[in-house]
């Protein structure tokens, strides 16, 4: 990660770690670093970005600002204006755009917000610009042969232009309706909006595919993003579709890159139950290339003991969906995510999408004709302890080799019936312990014995 970008953008309270000037120059330099790019190229064409934004009230702010270092630098800005992660990356991709901005903070709060970046290919942007992009907020860019203390701007024609492109947000929308391979008709759905970036979009898929749709927290009003609603406080979610006896429930979070969903019993299906349901349904369709899913580090033990009873190989990645999809396209594999409900669906999307995970979710449901708890039935839970522990060097805690040996031996007490993970927080002085087994019981003896090991050797700040 690097000083501003970090795995999912650049990202912080609004005005205090990202400024709208930071937002300026981000502009200032992809409008220019494109149009350079076409000029070496040979090309005589302006920079074409486009920009999509959630619902905080910053989100103008900064989308104002991105534009501004655009068009002062020859790009042309098109504006998809309120709209949902994945929805930019695909109109990137598919309108040939240079590149593509999303203005969000995901599940943070609403004083946080954060930019985006995707590539031409609809893709998180590659850490080699992000790199240059750093280099040049730290007034320190070396690039094309020379250094450059300041960027020029355009002139005259040369100046970009700004257009309203309502359409391709439009055109994203007709592409999830298309991927309806079934009518939704008489299936009573709830839709959890957190008041975010889904809540203009998602209602007018499941209409138009025939559902009896129900939506909560759809009314924006720019401080009540995420605010007890959405993926990550779906308790409200849980509440709605026991007392009005729905099928179904869908909660998305701040730019929908998420989803979370619950049956008709009111119980949680995580983003594991979500890749075990999906994945179980294309493996019996022959549509799992490799035979694969794709997982991180912190998905379920119980997930994998279940793929192990169908007969389904898991790989494990880096935490972040950033990591989850460069395994998938490395490897030709058609499903991955994360727990918390980051899924790609890779022959559809490039990023996870939480709105087309909803999709998929109701295509297994009515192809197979169960209900969603009988399709989660067969994957098991099993209880896990994550304990954090604030210590002076992280590198330093977790690689010490009394540490070591005792994670070493909690693994071999758990065999194959659970597993231990220590790992490095990647924003914060944190070492986080994590044990999965059959009881709770074990989970805290067994995450305590370590973190007693850590604090015994002075690693901790205590």
């Amino acid at each position: 990660m690097g000083k501003y970008f970090g795995t999912d953008g650049f990202r912080g309270e609004a005005n205090e770690v990202l400024t709208a000037d930071h937002a300026y120059q981000v502009g200032r330099f992809l409008g220019w670093y494109y149009g350079e790019l076409k000029r070496q190229a040979g090309l005589n064409a302006s920079p074409k970005v486009v920009i999509g934004k959630d619902t905080r009230r910053s989100s103008y702010m900064f989308e104002y600002s991105l534009v501004s270092g655009l068009v002062a630098s020859g790009a042309d800005a098109y504006l998809l204006h309120v709209t949902t992660t994945p929805s930019v990356a695909y109109v990137t991709k598919v309108d040939s755009f240079d590149c593509g901005i999303m203005i969000s903070a995901s599940h943070n709060p609403y004083y946080d917000n954060g930019i985006k970046l995707i590539n031409s290919q609809g893709e998180k942007m590659e850490e080699e610009t992000i790199q240059i992009i750093e280099s040049y907020l730290d007034n320190n860019l070396e690039l094309f042969g020379q250094k450059w203390d300041k960027l020029p701007f355009a002139k005259k024609e040369q100046i970009g232009c700004t257009v309203d492109y309502f359409s391709g947000r439009n055109r994203y929308i007709g592409y999830l309706i298309s991927l309806g391979l079934y009518s939704f008709k008489d299936k009573k759905v709830a839709l959890d909006c957190a008041n975010g970036a889904a809540w203009n979009i998602a209602k007018s898929v499941f209409d138009a595919l025939g559902a009896k749709t129900y939506v909560i927290n759809a009314s924006p009003d720019g401080t009540n993003i995420n605010r007890n609603a959405g993926s990550t406080h779906i308790e409200g979610l849980q509440q709605y579709v026991i007392d009005n006896g729905l099928d179904v429930g869908f909660a998305y979070d701040g730019d929908a890159d998420r989803c979370l969903a619950v049956d008709e019993k009111g119980h949680v299906i995580d983003g594991d139950a979500i890749l075990y349901i999906c994945g179980v349904h294309m493996k019996e369709k022959g549509e799992l290339m490799n035979n694969t899913v794709v997982t991180t580090v912190m998905s379920n033990f119980g997930l994998y003991k279940a793929f192990d009873e169908v007969g389904i190989d898991y790989a494990k990645t880096a935490v972040g969906d950033k990591y989850v999809y460069e395994y998938m396209s490395q490897n030709g594999c058609r499903i991955g995510g994360e727990q918390s409900g980051h899924i790609i669906f890779s022959k559809y999307a490039t990023t996870g999408d939480g709105i087309l995970t909803s999709l998929k979710v109701m295509e297994v449901m009515l192809a197979t004709k169960k209900t969603l708890s009988e399709l989660a039935a067969p994957f098991t839970v099993y209880p896990q302890v994550l304990k954090n522990v604030k210590v002076l060097d992280k590198k330093e805690a977790q690689d010490d080799p009394d540490v070591q040996e005792k994670v070493k031996e909690v693994a071999e007490k758990l065999g194959d019936s659970g597993r231990i993970l220590v790992r490095e927080s990647g924003t914060e002085p944190l070492v986080r312990v994590m044990v999965e087994a059959e009881t709770k019981e074990e989970c805290e003896a067994y995450v305590d014995s370590v973190i007693e090991v850590i604090k015994a050797k002075k690693h901790t700040c205590e």
